[in-house]
């Protein structure tokens, strides 16, 4: 194992000590719990937004705190649900009188978490609500998504619920639209190289030299299947079509598309895979609102790449596209 670490048990607390030092007028950790939050306040009193989840995703989760998408994000260890003592803290420490709303994805660590510190926050009088992204379509059937798994559809679904609570919409609300978007999200991955984590030393999964995983977790948790290794267009070909087809999505509608990198693929490989998705779309004639390529929520230096697919209306596509300005994500107001 080579990693440019120094104590593989405080990586995740150097890293965000890192992080900070980094973006020191943008964010900020609080004292006693590890929760990054925003460090301006919003212009009016809003809803809270807080995610939360394992480190080795990054940017996630810490990277989505900022102007128009979450207030806070609770920080676990790697791969590992965040305290539900530090999500209650968090909560606290945004509620600005409006309630708080909860964006997280659907693992058991992190819901039983989040729903402990959902409860010690009712018990002080805050309003606390939640929605949970259930995107991968390779972790269960479509007749049972609710044990689905989440991967990169969670970036979505902070984008427009944090655009929702930024134009001032309450609780109700921001569930009711970030709920819609999850359910219009689906994703797909594949790995072909597995990832290290720091504490063990021991690659995540193993593949052989010719080999890939079709609907890898976020992980390392198995897919499907098993495969040679293809070109390009035909990997991309095998999960846009099962994406397409479990919606379904049909012609004329219009989607935003999230090209993933799982933490080691080259942003060149992944423009590839964007070139055969604009292809595939153009001749279902399904319409591209916005298309988003990069590493937006990876697994450690796991090789391989997911899409993402949100199906949009009207005020979906207008949340989507609304400013977002954190240190790892920004975007201008493309509503204008």
């Amino acid at each position: 194992m080579k990693k440019f670490i120094n104590d593989p048990t405080v990586v995740v607390d150097e890293a965000l000590e890192g992080y900070v030092a980094a973006y020191p007028d943008s964010v900020e950790v609080l004292s006693d719990a590890r929760v990054l939050v925003r460090k301006k306040d919003p212009s009016f009193a809003k809803v809270g937004v807080i995610t939360g989840g394992g480190s080795g995703h990054k940017p996630a989760f810490l990277g989505y705190v900022g102007e128009g998408l979450c207030d806070a994000a609770a920080i676990g260890e790697i791969f590992a649900a965040p305290p539900a003592v530090w999500i209650y803290k968090g909560i606290k420490k945004i509620n600005m009188g409006k309630g708080v709303i909860c964006l997280y994805g659907n693992f058991s660590g992190d819901i039983m978490n989040f729903r402990m510190a959902k409860t010690l926050a009712e018990m002080e009088g805050i309003e606390v609500d939640e929605v949970i992204a259930k995107d991968d379509i390779a972790s269960s059937p479509k007749d049972t998504m609710e044990n689905r798994r989440a991967v990169a559809g969670e970036v979505i679904m902070w984008k427009v619920g944090g655009a929702a609570a930024a134009e001032g919409m309450n609780i109700k609300q921001i569930k009711d639209v970030a709920s819609r978007a999850v359910f219009n999200t689906r994703s797909f991955g594949v790995g072909s190289f597995p990832c290290i984590i720091p504490a063990t030393g021991k690659p995540s999964f193993k593949l052989e030299d010719d080999e890939i995983e079709i609907g890898i977790g976020h992980h390392g948790e198995p897919g499907i299947k098993k495969e040679k290794l293809k070109s390009a267009d035909e990997i991309t070909g095998v999960l846009l079509d099962a994406i397409l087809e479990d919606l379904p999505f049909k012609n004329n509608d219009t989607v935003s598309v999230l090209i993933n990198g799982l933490g080691a693929t080259p942003f060149q490989e992944l423009y590839i895979v964007n070139r055969k998705v604009t292809e595939i779309l153009q001749k279902y004639k399904i319409n591209k609102l916005i298309t988003y390529v990069g590493e937006y929520f990876t697994s450690l230096e796991m090789a391989g790449f997911s899409i993402t697919l949100t199906k949009v209306d009207d005020e979906i596509a207008r949340l989507i596209l609304a400013k977002a300005d954190s240190p790892m994500f920004k975007q201008f107001d493309l509503n204008k």
